[in-house]
């Protein structure tokens, strides 16, 4: 207890410091009747086997039921993205939704989710991790079943955002029941390469989802079937994640929730990511775009302002710990995970957008194209699996972020249209999901292994959001380079683009400049990623290993 309330209080740095090297005894908390303490720290919880030789905290069966239970808090979420992408246009063709107004269908689910992870993850910490992630999958469960019956646009996006709500609640949590569950070694390495697995292959099969439900069906079965997906996810949740120590001391003032704080970053983040969204469509010069970008900004300063304050001149938690960026590598892990993630996504949704809008392929062509990254994302999975402990981290950063590169690189360069899609598509999709299915769990694990217990899942809020954020951020800015792009080669103003789309066919000259732009703005974004990790991560030792 007394190692406890030093973490708490902070009464020094130095002293955290070394408290976080060293093995501290557990609180001593009462648990519930039918569970026991192991010998090797596993617990065995009604399935009445142990884990004294395995090194598992449960049986091995309900281990594998655990994390692909929280595995699919990953899966659903970028499911949930990439499965709407590829149905956008029959959506907005369904609610009478103009082009320019259509990535709000996409938009709106990632602002509320990006947006409310770090306060859902402090609330994860403090109330528990079984909980608000059960709860959390209920709402994504209800608010799918919904979203199909809304009939208008309004009305739409707005529920598309209450799914986000629920997603925001589901992932930070995930990360945190497998931090703490499972001890160093070779199981926690399969877990989180599990987890990392699961929201690349959300967004390869939401492509594969979306196509074949959307051209043999209906659009609102997307929904309704991600929604049957949400549920059973929720009725796994309630079985096999573990019942958290009953507490048998108060919550004290270091435990509450800052929601100050949460309330600060959540507008500050829903003010910029609307900015940055709207900007392409009303255009970048209108006054009032320029000017909630300074507010935001402005209101993140506060933020951390208030968190560092909180940390330092009271015993009140904050709902970040400013402290926690002092570790330069923790830093880096962010500004990668932003940068990869905004390279991956855009890369995803521009090579939809070509194959769709200019090729003018149908949306079970275009799934088809998309298969290979679904095949790929499952056998790199296990690959990853084995070279955590067996490959230094700074090694598989670097492979998978030089990969989204290339991916990217192969629909920016000039080759001719006929090109086949063996010689261009086919390898980039290999070398997205190759590049994503190394590096996510490499920094999921990463951040776990740095961060105390209680922090777990705000860890994993902490680096999802940034994920999260680095999608809509670049999103933005690759539209506002696609936009800008055919403005100039039609004649014409960014405005009348964004607001019109002004005809764009298949084949149109101006479409293909734009969108290979914006594909080079995926490829610079991915090669300032490999500079990070090459100036950061240079010599770091293997994720996977035990302490």
């Amino acid at each position: 207890m007394e190692n406890e309330t030093k973490l708490n209080g902070y009464e020094t740095e130095k002293e955290k410091d070394s408290i976080l090297e060293l093995e501290t005894e557990p609180v001593q908390t009462q648990r519930p009747p039918d569970t026991k303490d192991e010998e090797d720290g596993g617990v065995a919880n009604g399935d009445g086997e142990g884990s004294r030789t395995s090194g598992l905290p449960f049986s091995k069966a309900r281990c594998i039921a655990l994390v692909l239970t929280v595995t699919g808090a990953a899966f659903l979420n970028t499911l949930g993205v990439q499965a709407a992408v590829i149905i956008l246009p029959t959506i907005g063709a369904a609610l009478d939704i103009p082009d320019s107004r259509q990535q709000w269908i996409v938009s709106a689910y990632s602002l509320t989710f990006g947006c409310f992870l770090l306060l859902w993850g402090r609330l994860a910490d403090v109330y528990g991790k079984r909980l608000i992630f059960i709860w959390g999958s209920v709402w994504v469960t209800v608010t799918s079943l919904i979203v199909p019956f809304v009939p208008n646009e309004i009305g739409f996006d707005i529920f598309r955002g209450l799914q986000g709500l629920g997603a925001a609640a589901m992932v930070p949590t995930a990360i945190g029941i497998l931090g703490v569950t499972f001890p160093p070694g070779k199981a926690k390495n399969y877990a989180f390469s599990c987890y990392g697995a699961g929201a690349p292959l959300g967004g390869i099969f939401g492509n594969l989802f979306g196509g074949f439900l959307g051209e043999y069906l209906n659009w609102k079965w997307v929904f309704w079937v991600f929604a049957v997906l949400a549920f059973i996810v929720t009725i796994a949740g309630y079985f096999v994640i573990p019942l958290p120590p009953v507490q048998t001391e108060p919550i004290s003032m270091s435990n509450t929730v800052d929601w100050i704080g949460g309330t600060i970053i959540t507008i500050g983040l829903v003010v910029l990511l609307f900015a940055l969204s709207e900007g392409n469509v009303v255009g970048w010069s209108t006054p009032w775009v320029p000017s909630l970008i300074a507010v935001s900004v402005v209101l993140i300063a506060v933020f951390a302002v208030w968190e560092w304050y909180l940390e330092t001149k009271t015993q009140k938690r904050p709902l970040m710990k400013i402290s926690i960026f002092k570790n330069v590598r923790f830093s880096a892990a962010n500004i990668i995970m932003l940068l990869f993630f905004a390279s991956f996504n855009n890369y995803l949704i521009f090579a939809t957008y070509w194959f769709q809008d200019f090729l003018g392929l149908s949306v079970i062509q275009t799934t088809i194209r998309f298969i290979p990254t679904g095949v790929t994302g499952i056998i790199v999975a296990f690959i990853t699996a084995q070279l955590l402990s067996r490959v230094r981290g700074d090694i598989l950063l670097t492979f998978g972020t030089i990969s989204v590169s290339i991916a990217s690189l192969l629909f920016a360069i000039p080759i001719p249209v006929s090109t086949t899609y063996w010689a261009y598509g086919f390898p980039a999709m290999v070398l997205s999901t190759c590049g994503a299915d190394t590096l996510y769990p490499t920094l999921t694990l990463f951040t776990a292994k740095s961060l105390p217990h209680e922090d777990q899942a705000l860890g994993g809020a902490l680096i999802n959001a940034v994920g999260q954020v680095g999608r809509a951020i670049g999103l933005a800015i690759a539209t506002a380079v696609q936009t800008t792009v055919v403005a100039r080669e039609k004649g014409l103003n960014v405005e009348a683009i964004g607001s019109t789309g002004y005809g764009l066919r298949p084949g149109d000259q101006a479409l293909k400049l734009g969108l290979r732009s914006a594909e080079w703005f995926n490829f610079a974004l991915g090669l300032l990623a490999v500079g990070v990790v090459l100036v950061f991560f240079r010599g770091a030792g293997k994720v996977g290993g035990k302490h």
